[in-house]
């Protein structure tokens, strides 16, 4: 598998949100392929045992934890700080963290400011705190923001979160943008849009894995395949839902603009059965 310039044996890594799910599987899996990795989580318990968890598959970097509260700009400079003076340098930043609750359009405004805070401001702290330091660097680095298909098709349930995610889409598009657009700039920017993932976010109190999910690992994996072969939108398959599939929910979701029907028609009862139809038409 061709890899990213960023992803190799004695660069670095810095990942949020590493203390479990698909942070902690990617600061395990970087750790495995000799780089150094700064791990950081609020948990400080759970990014302790992150920590030790990568250090066990270091191939030969180091690891390290830097508790961090992504909604703060003030602990994620410090983080950046922590990452340089140890490393010397940030090869991959990967702003995970993410927190799943949030509210309805008009209700729970606590959770509104804190799933904004954690799932969008976190990322926007980290872009402005290493992207120019990165591009300083002149050498090939690569900006991986989590996001989400709610962020795309934006099923009704929690409109919160997916203002997030699409809050995410948007500025990391933005900012790749902005990268291949800047003189020098040896730093790309990918959106990772896991599917149905069992994390601590999706797993809902349930001990096993649904046959339908994928692990972090699996989620992993395809970043890093989808990166090597030069991929911005990195769109996760699941067991339950292929590519060919996603493709058709977010061709009906942007039609819904197109063709001036209801916003989320694919919920609305007089559309249940066109949008069936066109799921299922192979043409």
């Amino acid at each position: 598998m061709a890899l990213h310039n960023a992803i190799g044996e004695g660069r670095t890594a810095v990942v949020t949100g590493a203390a479990s799910g698909i942070g902690r599987a990617a600061a395990v899996r970087f750790a495995g392929m000799g780089m150094r990795v700064c791990l950081a989580d609020v948990n400080e318990d759970l990014l302790a045992e992150a920590c030790d968890e990568a250090a066990a598959h270091a191939a030969s970097g180091d690891v390290i934890g830097v508790p961090t509260d992504v909604s703060r700009m003030a602990d994620v400079e410090r983080l950046k700080a922590r990452a340089f003076e140890a490393f010397g340098e940030v090869a991959v930043l990967m702003n995970n963290a993410g927190i799943g609750a949030g509210g309805g359009p008009f209700d729970n405004y606590d959770g509104w400011r804190r799933v904004l805070d954690v799932n969008l401001w976190g990322v926007i702290n980290g872009v402005h705190a290493f992207t120019p330091a990165m591009i300083a660097q002149g050498s090939d680095c690569a900006i991986i923001n989590t996001g989400s298909k709610q962020g795309i098709t934006c099923p009704p349930g929690n409109t919160a979160y997916n203002v997030t995610k699409a809050g995410i889409k948007v500025l990391t598009e933005g900012l790749q943008h902005t990268l291949r657009t800047t003189e020098g700039c040896r730093v790309t920017a990918h959106l990772l849009v896991p599917g149905f993932t069992f994390t601590g976010i999706t797993q809902g109190g349930r001990a096993a894995k649904p046959p339908g999910a994928w692990t972090a690992g699996q989620v992993v994996e395809f970043m890093l395949e989808r990166m090597g072969a030069g991929d911005f939108y990195i769109l996760c398959p699941d067991n339950d839902v292929d590519r060919a599939t996603d493709n058709k929910r977010i061709r009906w979701a942007a039609d819904d603009l197109v063709k001036n029907r209801p916003p989320l028609s694919r919920w609305h009862p007089d559309y249940k059965d066109a949008f069936e139809a066109f799921r299922v038409d192979e043409t």
